[in-house]
């Protein structure tokens, strides 16, 4: 009972709804609700209250939910009725005349919340209703999505109980143990963003995240740098922590959670989230401000805020690591953070690519440390203690001048020995350390291995926790290993097509409410141009990420395309990933190729290599529910697009287990 009242603010089985006083309903209601509650509110739970009561005499063996939880999306379905072993999902538009598109959407998305991430309901019909009071009539609608969520019913206040007795006739059972339902573990898997926004807004890390490994591989390693950070304190220590993860693990979760965490238990720490991913810090900026504007409006105990001082506080929790670098560049003193989380710190640059940067951008012509040793000697300013966590994200560097962990260990050998280190074992992982020896970067250094600094469970996908794997043995060509893989990804849907119009319809037709969707290719992907998506026309990535399915610039329309510079860090939930000739199958190994003035060259520098290859793991890990992966069939007259060129790509993925688009 304590889980079901902290999940609704008011529950009831049918006889007891029908018995107690509607008045006595809505204080409950009201008590229930942490704003003041307006007139507006107040009227719409009435003729909810009298609604259902109307409804219930007819249903006697109904349990009836109001203000059902919704975690991952931060809000609450009007009503939950379960009866008939159908699940009722009910969302109340009260005095609206008709059934817009985006209220469909928000009880679309409902249902589908609790068919992914409430346990109860994975194997259960789930009937979506919106209901609009005094909308006319629609015909019952009984088509189904292939997981058993209905397709949206229409109704008003004289028709919903004959829409709820034709499902229960047509396709209820009496096998659905209503306390087992309202009792089962819920596991939401938010976007990155919608994280951003729940942590910002003042919800616990354990209130959006999945109870099962994944929430206890987080909760291990917040406790075990929360432990690093107090023994620095305490016996006044400059520390550094590795966190490293497989792809899709939580780890930019993880670093928001501890900033957010310091942040509101530990002010004068003035704990900040850094990254120089662009697109990230712009993207979770911007729906931190949209949302603190949209929370603020629904409290009436609080003034209006404007968007442009709500981006102004988002900024303060979430950086650019290079306006942090330059503000300190001003001034020898140290900064007022005493704790700072680089995320994606393998993309810190080098020394050559700082030195060029600060000789050609800011006027320092004797400027000679990398970036990693700078922002080291920045903290090490403190002449007490701090502490510095660096988020790594295995195989992700994917630009010229990105140094890799090995430059953060250099700079720590050669100027900051008296700093304790912590990493887990994992950071020798070849993957995470671009195959070099940790043991000779690492010599002489107080290092203390932290099993916890690992994140090894993947939570982006939550389908199938072997997307990442399945990804890896794609990219190291070993197909043997991805077609045992593949038998493992049944929720997770990966097909292949040559035509980018199938493509285009097998997003369209997968996503449904506000489940995001859209194109992603390489950044080097030249000439896809030739049969539409063209990577050379940047995204604005804040419209594209989180515009609306109204809005021509958003991914929705699958017009712009996203690279692995605007998407790294962000995730979708359905991708159509576009590959073009700049990754291709030459025997059994993978030929790279940039296109330069009209023609194909090869890519002969390791390291470039090493981005290419990279650019394509980002690429392929970007998608939480299912991708389509389109490969152009070429054309014989265009010597830059000739069929050879595509044909062994697409014949490499079907041996990796990947099927064609039926």
């Amino acid at each position: 009972m304590n889980q079901l009242l902290q999940r609704s603010y008011f529950q009831a089985s049918a006889s007891e709804f029908i018995s107690r006083d509607p008045e006595a309903i809505l204080g409950e209601l009201v008590k229930a609700h942490s704003f003041d509650t307006d007139v507006l509110q107040s009227g719409a739970w009435q003729h909810q209250i009298n609604a259902i009561k109307n409804l219930l005499p007819s249903h006697p063996s109904a349990d009836v939910l109001f203000e059902f939880s919704i975690p991952r999306m931060g809000k609450r379905a009007d009503v939950v009725l379960l009866e008939g072993g159908i699940i009722f999902v009910l969302e109340y538009k009260v005095g609206e005349r008709s059934y817009t598109s985006h209220a469909k959407d928000q009880a679309l998305d409902y249902a589908t919340d609790l068919k992914n991430f409430h346990e109860g309901s994975h194997h259960r019909k789930i009937v979506t209703v919106l209901v609009s009071t005094k909308a006319p009539d629609i015909p019952i609608n009984d088509e189904w999505f292939e997981d058993g969520v209905s397709h949206v019913q229409c109704a008003n206040d004289t028709n919903l109980s004959a829409i709820i007795d034709y499902f229960i006739l047509n396709h209820g059972s009496d096998d659905l143990d209503h306390a087992d339902w309202i009792a089962s573990t819920y596991k939401p898997t938010p976007t990155i963003c919608e994280a951003a926004q729940a942590l910002y807004a003042g919800h616990d890390v354990s209130d959006i995240s999945r109870s099962d490994a994944g929430a206890i591989n987080l909760s291990k390693t917040a406790e075990c740098i929360a432990q690093i950070i107090e023994r620095s304190k305490s016996s006044v220590r400059k520390s550094i922590c590795f966190i490293t993860g497989v792809p899709g693990s939580g780890k930019t979760l993880a670093g928001l959670n501890l900033a957010n965490q310091r942040r509101n238990s530990h002010e004068d720490e003035h704990a900040v989230f850094l990254s120089g991913n662009g697109p990230l810090v712009t993207v979770l900026r911007e729906a931190l401000a949209r949302d603190e504007v949209e929370r603020i409006k629904l409290d009436p105990s609080q003034d209006n805020i404007t968007k442009r001082a709500a981006l102004t506080n988002a900024s303060v929790f979430i950086q650019n690591i290079h306006h942090f670098r330059d503000e300190n560049l001003r001034t020898e003193k140290p900064p007022i953070e005493q704790v700072v989380v680089f995320d994606e710190a393998q993309r810190a640059w080098t020394l050559q690519q700082t030195s060029r940067f600060m000789r050609e951008k800011r006027g320092l012509e004797e400027f000679s440390m990398s970036e990693p040793e700078f922002l080291l000697s920045v903290m090490d300013r403190h002449a007490d203690w701090c502490a510095i966590i660096c988020v790594i994200g295995g195989g992700q560097e994917i630009n010229t001048g990105e140094a890799g962990i090995g430059e953060w260990f250099d700079a720590l050998r050669g100027s900051f020995g008296h700093w304790d280190i912590f990493v887990s074992e994992e950071l020798s992982n070849s993957e995470h350390f671009g195959g070099e020896n940790l043991k000779d970067h690492m010599r002489d250094l107080p290092v203390t291995n932290e099993p916890d600094l690992h994140l090894n469970v993947a939570v982006r996908s939550f389908r199938s926790e072997k997307v990442s794997n399945f990804v890896h043995s794609l990219i190291e060509g070993d197909s043997a290993s991805a077609l045992s893989l593949m038998s493992s990804l049944n929720d997770y849907p990966i097909v292949l097509t040559r035509d980018i119009g199938a493509a285009k319809s097998w997003l369209q037709g997968k996503a449904r409410g506000s489940e995001r969707y859209g194109l992603v290719a390489s950044s080097k992907a030249h000439r896809l141009r030739a049969i539409g998506p063209d990577v050379r026309v940047s995204i604005d990535p804040a419209t594209w990420f989180l515009n609306d399915n109204m809005d021509v610039r958003s991914s929705y329309y699958l017009e712009d395309i996203a690279t692995e510079f605007d998407i790294q860090g962000l995730e979708l939930d359905w991708v159509g990933m576009c590959w073009d000739a700049n990754l291709r199958r030459d025997a059994d190994e993978w030929g790279l190729f940039h296109f330069k003035g009209s023609k194909w060259t090869n890519v002969n520098d390791p390291a470039k290599r090493s981005y290419l290859i990279n650019s394509y793991r980002v690429l392929l890990t970007r998608a939480r529910q299912g991708m389509v992966i389109f490969v152009p069939e070429g054309d014989t007259l265009d010597p830059t697009r000739l069929p050879e060129f595509y044909d062994p790509i697409y014949s490499y993925l079907l041996s990796c287990g990947i099927q064609e688009i039926q």
